[in-house]
């Protein structure tokens, strides 16, 4: 089942001479059960793609569809809540609550859609206790290190039943043994039969995808199976 759906997708940015073309005419679907990497140099639409991917951003033309559901066509209210009950968000720079504590920051996305406080609470602390934060569940964000804040960032992307996962570097701010434990995490999730997509420029973290796309001026340069492959080992991703 396709979750994920991009077809001829362009984003530009601006008007006339100043216009940035950030993506032009992407076509890109992701599976249930199915993790894509997506590599490519700095500015070459990574972050671009994953923001229409999410709904935080609308596309200039084409289509993206989210579980047979065409973004472009849901008001602002109802984007929201698509946004909240099926995709999964890891922010590059965390967007964590400085005012909640880590396990309200969770349980914060249940709650929106009307999960009783109790059961959404349960809910946040096992997913805490899956990326090893179940002690630091009452601190708040500015008592964390970033790589706390990164895996309480990961939890709240991945509490729920979302189908879709979106990762922007989610172990940028890890060391090497974290960063593998987090991979394992998404990994877990897409093998209960979510999509996820992951932006990443780490070779070793990528070889968790089933399938790398490669980036380039916002155009899908090329794509491969899982890492090892040549296009990957002759630095497309680099």
């Amino acid at each position: 089942m396709i979750v994920l759906s991009l077809s001829d997708v362009s984003r530009v940015h601006g008007e006339g001479e100043a216009a940035v073309h950030a993506l032009r005419g992407l076509d890109l679907q992701v599976d249930a059960g199915e993790l894509v990497a997506v590599m490519g140099p700095s500015g070459s639409g990574k972050s671009t793609l994953l923001h229409l991917a999410g709904g935080l951003d609308r596309p200039t033309s084409g289509s993206v569809v989210v579980n047979g559901t065409d973004l472009s066509s849901l008001s602002r209210a109802a984007l929201a809540t698509e946004r909240r009950r099926h995709v999964g968000y890891v922010f590059q720079d965390f967007n964590l609550i400085p005012s909640l504590t880590a396990v309200e920051n969770v349980m914060l996305p249940l709650e929106l859609d009307g999960v009783r406080s109790g059961k959404a609470r349960k809910a946040a602390r096992d997913a805490l206790d899956s990326v090893g934060m179940a002690d630091i569940a009452d601190r708040f964000p500015d008592d964390m290190s970033g790589g706390q804040q990164q895996r309480v960032a990961i939890a709240r992307a991945l509490v729920g039943e979302r189908r879709l996962i979106l990762a922007d570097e989610p172990t940028g701010a890890l060391d090497s043994t974290t960063g593998e434990q987090v991979m394992r995490l998404l990994k877990a999730r897409v093998d209960e039969g979510a999509a996820c997509l992951l932006v990443t420029h780490e070779a070793r973290h990528a070889a968790w995808a089933d399938r790398v796309v490669f980036l380039r001026d916002g155009v899908a340069v090329d794509q491969s199976g899982p890492v090892g492959t040549p296009a990957l080992l002759h630095g497309h991703g680099a």
